[in-house]
């Protein structure tokens, strides 16, 4: 099982440098200045949340300012914590079924909940569980 607060954190670090650079960003452009993969930005994103740090404008453009997700990503965050608490080691499509979240959602939920490590990943099988 591999932590994933280092690996997820320099992510953030990458997103939060950006934008603190080059002011408030799409999606897509913080997508192409960072080289990050959609799913390492949303928990990028989850983490950035967690720790106050970064502000949704609208659907895809952020700015770092102190954030409006908490409700979403913590509350998704809540429910992913839920399965894996019950269910122990699963994959996204497995959390998507049972939180009936989708996965950008469940990929910032993960990230704030490695932001708190509470979450270890198991690579090779593309499996979440909680950290006991």
């Amino acid at each position: 099982m591999k932590d994933l607060a280092s690996e997820f954190g320099e992510k953030a670090g990458k997103i939060w440098t950006t934008l603190n650079k080059k002011g408030p960003l799409s999606k897509r452009r913080i997508l192409e200045i960072t080289k990050l993969k959609e799913n390492e930005f949303y928990t990028a994103v989850g983490w950035l949340a967690r720790e106050n740090k970064i502000f949704r404008k609208s659907e895809n453009f952020y700015k770092l300012d102190n954030t409006n997700l908490t409700p979403v990503v913590g509350a998704n965050a809540g429910k992913v914590w839920n399965v894996l608490n019950v269910w122990g080691e699963v994959d996204v499509p497995t959390i998507k079924k049972l939180a009936e979240i989708d996965e950008k959602e469940i990929y910032s939920a993960v990230g704030w909940l490695a932001r708190e490590n509470k979450i270890y990943a198991d690579e090779k099988l593309a499996k979440y569980s909680l950290k006991r």
